[in-house]
């Protein structure tokens, strides 16, 4: 039986990566660069919205990268930070989504003059508000951040500090964003260790433009919980995409093992050339292998997507409602949560698609 878009909208979902600097509403985008002066490519918000994802389809990194320049253009005043994080929040509930992680690098929201900790408090509050408007439309939906460091510079250590001080008020976990290839989680070991040590959640962003030794670094150094994106894992399997017998590297072994949650966003992820198309993205046969892999939509305003449209997306590819069941369940055990809320979490996703 084929799942209608209006079906598909109203299943329960759980997002772990997603970028708040990469999904801003194209109309509150045009407004804000509108009051500072910043030019952008288009100010209707159809067509600027069809740039980006033409920018990001174009196989070009530095055209990919364009938007980011202008979304974080406009995030440099705590009102603005607020805005963009309320704008979220809402835009997800209303999309089915019911536990959402948004990531940001505080360390890229300072040119207005604001401190690291005015930055996450600015976002914390407008999570708040987006969850109450939510709550007040009659869509629940539970909302967290997750802290980034930009791996390519120096700041590691004084975000993953940041994190710690923010741990179960303004922050659920910690994450290495950025350049992948040259700059792996060994670059950044003291933050690592620090977070270790202090028992805080990590999740890396690993197996999107660097192969199987970013993710065993990522596993081991950076004892990450979770993978962002991790796609890539497939290179340490013998025989992957063929009809033989898989023959599994130590890295994937451990992935395996242990279930680590590979945060893959399909879309996203063909528009980076980690995987060559939605129908040939190595998620399918890694779920088959028995991966623990989740459904996300990494930058929603950058490539044009949302969760509905993600969950299209791999039903056109052959999933089954079941199939979407067993991923969005995996995602919720997996989320940055107690784990009573994870629990609850889960019975919310088995009530949702059993309604």
């Amino acid at each position: 039986m084929t799942l209608t878009h209006h079906e598909l909208r109203a299943l329960p979902k759980v997002l772990l990566h997603d970028h708040l600097d990469g999904g801003l509403r194209p109309s509150t985008l045009i407004e804000l660069a509108g009051k500072i002066g910043h030019e952008l490519p288009s100010t209707d918000p159809d067509e600027l919205q069809k740039v980006f994802v033409e920018n990001a389809n174009s196989g070009d990194l530095v055209r990919y990268l364009e938007a980011f320049a202008h979304t974080i253009a406009v995030m440099q005043t705590a009102e603005n930070l607020t805005r963009v994080a309320r704008e979220a929040v809402v835009d997800l509930a209303e999309d089915g989504v019911v536990y959402a992680e948004l990531r940001y690098a505080p360390e890229q929201h300072l040119e207005g003059g604001l401190t690291l900790q005015e930055v996450v408090e600015a976002v914390q509050a407008g999570i708040e508000e987006g969850v109450a408007e939510a709550a007040e439309a009659g869509r629940g939906i539970r909302a967290a951040a997750l802290l980034d460091a930009m791996r390519h510079l120096g700041r590691s250590l004084e975000i993953a500090e940041l994190a710690l001080v923010n741990r179960g008020t303004c922050c659920v976990g910690f994450d290495i964003a950025g350049p992948e290839f040259g700059f792996p989680p060994s670059k950044h070991a003291d933050a690592f260790a620090l977070l270790r040590d202090n028992h805080m959640a990590v999740t890396i962003h690993a197996g999107e433009a660097d192969g199987a030794a970013s993710v065993g670094e990522a596993l081991g150094l950076g004892s990450a919980r979770r993978l962002g994106h991790g796609v890539r894992i497939h290179e340490d399997i013998e025989n992957f995409g063929t009809d033989e017998e898989a023959v599994f590297g130590v890295i994937a072994q451990h992935a395996l093992d242990q279930q680590i949650p590979l945060e893959c966003s399909p879309t996203s992820n063909v528009h980076t050339s980690a995987a060559p198309s939605i129908e040939k993205h190595p998620m399918h046969e890694l779920r088959d292998l028995g991966f623990a892999v989740t459904i996300n939509t990494d930058n929603r305003l950058v490539s044009g997507v949302s969760m509905t449209g993600e969950f299209e997306a791999m039903v056109g590819a052959g999933w089954t409602k079941e199939d979407l069941f067993e991923a969005t369940l995996v995602a919720a055990w997996g989320a940055f949560l107690p784990y009573h809320e994870r629990a609850d979490l889960a019975e919310t996703i088995v009530e949702g698609f059993e309604g």
